[in-house]
């Protein structure tokens, strides 16, 4: 790991944070800078629009939110939840459905895609406070207006998936490892896998950070809830009898042709199921390795944390079955917020690319139909995750050779230090007497 001051992690990471070893980056400083009211206005708009579209949409929003509730209703009628096969999620989910019960579907139908669209918001703020970005900057704002013409936003909106409590759970976590929390990630990931485990392929960041204690609350806290859970209702055995089988095939005829999983989507174009099933898993197996990478590379600490972890995430969405193109906002918001560091990976032209395809009200020939944007998803998580791990294989063997200590950035191999703020060199000759060794 890169050396820190001696004061710890947790000064470290506030004297050495992400903003002030690239003060002489102009592009990441007009990123932080605050935006005008005006501008800020705007892109709420664009987003609220969005929103607005999908409450007085023709069709009734919310319909996988309404699986989870009609679980939970099924649990106060006696029955089990999981003898509807739609019902995917862990038992915990079905108590925390139990307070949209006492609510009639038109209700619901307006206030969980207001709900779904807040929550993605609170994933943004905290992805920005990562970086140490204020809500109110002008990446802020960008990516603010960029979700109301984000079909996976609008998509998610529309759902009610339960996928916005990882997208806020997710930069949650990592805020709070960047701070040295560990264990309070590790709660935080745990919340948010008793209600739909999506977050498990993040348990390998304690793991490669060797926070056992965190790792064990991550653990911990979904298997008490969902044994606790699971004790309190009828026949909880059908999740494996019923549920996992179902989930393990790729559901059925009707949610596959939107699913962008690798198993799911070769298939399709002519591919054998055992050579889709290989290819995705030796892609999955690659992109960990190149994790891994990233993780001993270090670097900044957060760009550190974020790209790694979303490396971790993106390596299962290829895999997994079911992987829909709304699982992206669980990572995107975070690597957007890299951008205001200068070594992000982020700021090559080439993450973003992959995301054209889901601007909404673009028409791509033979892949408008709803049956058929699984081929754009997979163009989106593919796209982003390969230039990801190019990033990182490409600094696998050239990590960081970068000291913070205080506000000073010092090279290893040179006796001359850099100051962070872009002032004139100094000696480094009692930097020995300041840091520990890496």
């Amino acid at each position: 790991m890169s050396a820190v001051s001696a004061g710890g992690s947790g000064r470290a990471g506030r004297a050495g944070g992400a903003g002030r070893t690239d003060r002489a980056d102009f592009f990441g400083r007009w990123l932080r800078g605050r935006a005008p009211w005006p501008v800020l206005l705007a892109a709420l708009l664009v987003l609220a629009l969005d929103v607005v579209r999908v409450v007085q949409g023709p069709r009734t929003p919310g319909i996988d939110n309404a699986v989870v509730v009609r679980a939970a209703r099924a649990l106060l009628d006696g029955g089990s939840p999981y003898a509807d096969k739609r019902f995917l999620y862990l038992p915990g989910a079905v108590f925390a459905a139990l307070p949209q019960t006492l609510a009639d579907a038109d209700a619901l139908a307006t206030a969980v895609p207001v709900a779904a669209a807040l929550l993605v918001l609170a994933g943004v703020v905290l992805a920005l406070r990562v970086f140490g970005v204020r809500p109110d900057s002008r990446l802020a704002a960008g990516v603010t207006a960029a979700l109301g013409v984000f079909e996976p936003f609008h998509g998610v909106v529309y759902l009610g998936n339960w996928t916005v409590l990882s997208a806020v759970a997710f930069p949650a976590a990592l805020l709070l490892a960047r701070g040295g929390r560990w264990s309070a990630a590790g709660g935080v990931v745990g919340a948010a896998l008793a209600l739909k485990p999506m977050l498990v392929p993040l348990l390998l960041l304690f793991v490669l950070a060797r926070r056992w204690r965190g790792l064990a609350w991550a653990v911990g806290v979904p298997a008490v809830v969902s044994l606790a859970s699971a004790l309190a209702m009828p026949r909880p055995g059908l999740f494996f009898t019923r549920t996992l089988p179902f989930l393990m095939h790729g559901q059925d005829a009707y949610a596959r042709p939107f699913d962008a999983a690798w198993p799911s989507v070769l298939p399709r174009l002519g591919v054998p199921e055992p050579l889709a099933l290989a290819l995705a898993a030796g892609a999955a197996v690659a992109v960990l390795l190149c994790a891994r990478w990233r993780w001993r590379a270090g670097g900044d600490p957060a760009l550190r944390l974020v790209e790694c972890a979303a490396l971790l995430m993106l390596a299962a969405f290829l895999v997994s079955r079911p992987s829909f193109q709304h699982y992206m906002l669980v990572v995107l918001p975070s690597l957007a917020a890299s951008l205001v560091v200068r070594a992000a990976a982020a700021r090559s032209v080439w993450m973003w690319l992959p995301l054209l395809p889901e601007v909404a009200g673009v028409s791509w020939p033979y892949l408008g139909t709803a049956r058929r944007h699984a081929f754009r998803d997979v163009v989106l998580i593919a796209g982003v995750t390969a230039s990801l791990a190019l990033h990182a294989w490409r600094t696998r063997s050239d990590p960081s050779r970068e000291v913070t200590v205080s506000a000073r950035i010092y090279a290893l191999g040179n006796r001359e230090s850099v100051r962070a703020d872009g002032g004139p060199p100094e000696r480094a000759r009692d930097a020995p007497d300041r840091t520990e060794t890496r």
